[in-house]
């Protein structure tokens, strides 16, 4: 029986003789009261060390697997094993319409997947190639030996309050007035948003963003059953004109706007912009959450105040940032600045759901960012993204047949095609092994079948030429001029 045992190379082998003998007691293979072989006798039948065979004995004894007489030997305990008839749910019959509606908006599900050998343009994340893991990992070991016990606990609802101090200074440096507000911090944009409406909205009301939007956050005003109402936007951002007539049409509790780098579209509202934008917002009386979405990789023109800088000492604007989409997305780290009120309800809504931020991820970005090594990481980032996007902004307008071209920087572009359903496109692309986002998924509405968004992060220059001429050749079959 034993010596079936196959011993694998990637796996300690105490944890798989373990996990074995603990499987045919399980199985019922083993019963109860019955002697295991000695480890002298194990040891020799597995061709393993004694020692290696009396460890795993002692993790099933403290496991209670089996029990220990001394002198006698290592003997298989009463585990109740259940082997009444098989009881199935039809889990699909049980699905809430929570559940439902977050499957059918998953587009990682539904949406084209990538393929190994496809030249990609569907992520927007930064490219790991640029990531300082040395100073990442001097940063680990250096909160490590400092706090190593304590950041290893639990921690607190609200975030580590290093990283908390530091993101208030880090908003004031770009203009935010902080006095009454505070940070929540968060699991990346994506909860952030998520904690901000489920604290103030309630299903049905209306919620006011740009059209088209950031998908994910269309994905979550939809699972709190908001009636999304958006607004079109163009090369100067939201148009107001719009906007004004939109707020005629009835009440909205609250509005959503990325004025930096919009995502999809990749536009820079202007200042005028954000400043009339704030002053008709504030004639409602509604509520603006602004995400910041890439403002770090700002590399043309004047540095651009936030909204809630705009604001000033008002606490209308609930800011939501995050690192993700520029720095080591795998740690999502995010935070919320708000009304410290606000910030009272959204740590005890976020301590209900997840406790806390994992406090680990927090103390060693916090150790990264305050060390100095993000601003040579931006700066050097900002550099090689904006000569990615020079020439994917040259290889679009080159090769690809379009109505528009949207994007002042970041890491992605917007085109409008002539005449082009992007999904047929899409279709004929990947038969060529290319892929990239059709536009209708940011849409609030049936609109954006001639769109799509392509992003080059993560693409080589070589790659994004390629690409783009075969996106161009393709559309110009489909009748693209």
């Amino acid at each position: 029986m034993f010596s079936d045992m196959k011993i694998r190379d990637n796996k300690f082998v105490y944890i798989q003789l373990k996990d074995y003998i603990k499987s045919m007691i399980l199985k019922g293979l083993l019963r109860a009261d019955e002697k295991l072989p000695s480890s002298r006798e194990m040891a020799s039948m597995l061709n393993i060390s004694r020692n290696t065979v009396m460890y795993a004995y002692e993790f099933l004894q403290d496991e209670g697997f089996v029990y220990i007489k001394r002198g006698k030997g290592t003997f298989v305990s009463d585990v109740k094993v259940n082997t009444q008839g098989k009881w199935n749910i039809d889990w699909e019959d049980e699905i809430n319409e929570y559940g439902r509606l977050s499957e059918k908006l998953d587009i990682i599900k539904h949406e084209t997947k990538w393929k190994s050998g496809m030249i990609s343009f569907k992520s927007i994340a930064p490219d790991e190639n640029l990531f300082n893991i040395e100073e990442f990992k001097k940063s680990f070991l250096n909160r490590m030996s400092i706090e190593g016990k304590k950041i290893l606990n639990y921690g607190y609802a609200q975030g580590y309050k290093f990283l908390i101090e530091y993101l208030l200074k880090y908003m004031e440096n770009k203009g935010v007035n902080t006095s009454g507000k505070d940070i929540i911090i968060t699991n990346g944009f994506t909860e952030g948003f998520d904690l901000v409406l489920s604290c103030l909205t309630n299903r049905g009301d209306n919620i006011l963003c740009e059209n088209p939007t950031h998908n994910t956050a269309i994905k979550i005003m939809k699972l709190h059953g908001l009636n999304i109402k958006g607004v079109q936007i163009g090369k100067e951002g939201v148009d107001l004109n719009e906007l004004k007539e939109k707020l005629k049409e009835g009440k909205f509790k609250i509005s959503y706007f990325i004025p930096s780098y919009h995502n999809p579209t990749g536009i820079v509202m202007s200042p005028e912009n954000r400043a009339k934008l704030y002053n008709i917002l504030k004639g409602y009386n509604i509520p603006i959450i602004e995400d910041g979405f890439n403002e770090e990789l700002r590399y043309s023109g004047a540095h651009v105040l936030p909204i809630a800088a705009i604001a000033g000492k008002g606490n209308s604007v609930i800011y939501v940032g995050s690192f993700s989409k520029v720095l080591f997305p795998g740690i999502r780290i995010g935070w919320i600045l708000s009304d410290k009120v606000l910030t009272g309800y959204l740590e005890s809504v976020k301590r209900a759901r997840n406790i806390h931020t994992s406090s680990l991820d927090q103390a060693i970005f916090y150790d990264y960012l305050q060390s100095g090594d993000f601003n040579k990481y931006i700066k050097k980032a900002r550099r090689i993204y904006r000569e990615k996007y020079e020439f994917a902004l040259k290889c679009a307008k080159n090769y690809i047949p379009n109505r528009e071209i949207l994007g002042e920087g970041g890491m992605h572009i917007f085109i409008k095609l002539k005449d082009i359903n992007s999904r047929q496109l899409l279709e004929k692309c990947c038969e060529r092994n290319v892929i990239f986002t059709p536009g209708d998924i940011f849409y609030v509405d049936d609109k954006g079948q001639d769109t799509l968004r392509l992003g080059f992060s993560r693409v080589s220059r070589e790659d994004i030429k390629k690409g783009f001429s075969i996106i161009g050749e393709e559309a110009k079959k489909l009748g693209g001029i």
